[in-house]
């Protein structure tokens, strides 16, 4: 998966503005069930929100940890909110138009 690039982060963040949170980490941190959970509302999804409950000190590094786990990308961290984005693997599924960003 290429990274995303500066703009289409910020499309990404507008679209999931209305979203609610999905996940949530709480004080174990990113345990396989949360990575399991964050997998099938991405497959749903595409684009989802998680919330940190707990080691909100550490959010960075578990967003980091948590989307190189489920394969996505963090398109922001906004408070203790991460936007993540996978793009559905089939075409006919997907959602999200990475193009409409360009304009």
């Amino acid at each position: 998966m290429r990274d995303l690039q500066g703009f289409e982060r910020k499309y990404l963040r507008g679209l999931a503005h209305s979203l609610k949170p999905i996940v949530y980490v709480g004080k174990n941190g990113v345990t396989d069930t949360v990575v399991d959970a964050a997998n099938d509302a991405l497959e749903a999804h595409e684009l989802i929100k998680v919330k940190f409950v707990d080691l909100k000190d550490y959010k960075r590094e578990l967003t980091d940890d948590l989307a190189a786990r489920a394969n996505c990308q963090c398109a922001g961290l906004i408070g203790n909110v991460a936007i993540l984005y996978r793009q559905q693997s089939d075409p006919e599924k997907r959602t999200i138009d990475l193009t409409e960003a360009h304009r």
